[in-house]
């Protein structure tokens, strides 16, 4: 067995959610009625995670669609996205629980997305170097607050900093600059109009983040870019949206989560009851992995 005994796991849970969500066939149901191919997918994956032995672990989950702190300053914040429908909602609470059963330490805040659970939890295990295990482009910033990288779990791809950086043409401690520049049409965040990646990554090279930008746009118009008088003048003309969309952005860290790393130690779980939530959300097929993985031997965990 793959063992990672002093690694520290914080899961985007909801990507994975959504993956399995859209991706599998509705095969599974559970005892109540409801298709829970996500459920199957997400703890498969969960299971998949714990083989590794990590010695930490953690979920965070989103429930803050439309009661986020940042819809307060801006109310069009993801309004593209729509409220979970009834069945979608029976499997996104049913993850959690899996989680959970699985012994594994879950958040969730109607005020703070996952985004910003998963940034806190990588301030307080910052001295464990954590690797955040997302698809996100958003927590790049995270690889400069502590994170080791970002790992996309499906396609088995580490990102660190020098990666990010190649990727995007910016510092991890510049994607809420860059994501101010261009936009982010996922979570309804506008961009400057006609600034696109190559323009906002030679911005930033030049000015190291939007506020400096911000302090003297015009001299933008005396770089080597096409269109740089023009480009001064809409960055002159949209500076508020751009302090706006920065906002938006950043990743805060300072929830009070009520948990340290200490909390977040995985020390197995009862497999008994593990196996229960499982029939009982017609995924008994992976009750004998279940079995495998969380009952854990004394002494195993240092």
């Amino acid at each position: 067995m793959n063992t990672e005994q002093n690694t520290t796991f914080l899961v985007d849970a909801s990507v994975y959610i959504f993956r399995y969500y859209f991706a599998l066939p509705p095969n599974w149901q559970s005892r109540d009625g409801y298709d829970t191919e996500a459920v199957y997918g997400f703890s498969n994956f969960l299971l998949d995670l714990l083989a590794r032995r990590p010695a930490r672990i953690a979920c965070a989950f989103d429930e803050s669609l439309g009661s986020c702190f940042r819809n307060d300053f801006y109310p069009d914040y993801k309004c593209s996205r729509a409220l979970p429908d009834e069945a979608l909602a029976y499997q996104l609470a049913a993850c959690r629980e899996m989680a959970e059963v699985l012994g594994i330490a879950c958040f969730a805040s109607p005020r703070f997305e996952a985004d910003d659970i998963l940034a806190t939890l990588t301030r307080i295990c910052r001295r464990h170097r954590p690797i955040v295990i997302s698809r996100d482009k958003d927590l790049g910033q995270l690889l400069d607050r502590g994170a080791a990288s970002l790992w996309d779990f499906a396609a088995d791809r580490h990102l660190d900093a020098a990666a990010i950086q190649q990727k995007f043409g910016v510092r991890p401690a510049q994607i809420a600059d860059y994501l101010a520049l261009v936009g982010d049409t996922s979570d309804d965040i506008p961009g400057v109009p006609g600034v696109g990646a190559k323009t906002a990554a030679a911005l930033l090279a030049e000015f190291d983040s939007v506020e400096s930008l911000l302090e003297a746009p015009q001299r933008a118009a005396q770089l080597k870019l096409r269109g740089a008088r023009r480009l001064a003048e809409k960055l002159a003309e949209h500076a508020e949206q751009i302090a706006v969309a920065k906002r938006l952005a950043s990743l805060v860290e300072d929830i009070d989560l009520g948990a340290g790393a200490s909390d977040l130690a995985w020390r197995g779980a009862d497999s008994e009851v593990a196996r229960a939530v499982a029939d009982a959300f017609g995924i008994g097929g992976l009750k004998a992995k279940i079995g495998r993985t969380i009952t854990m031997d004394t002494g195993e965990m240092a």
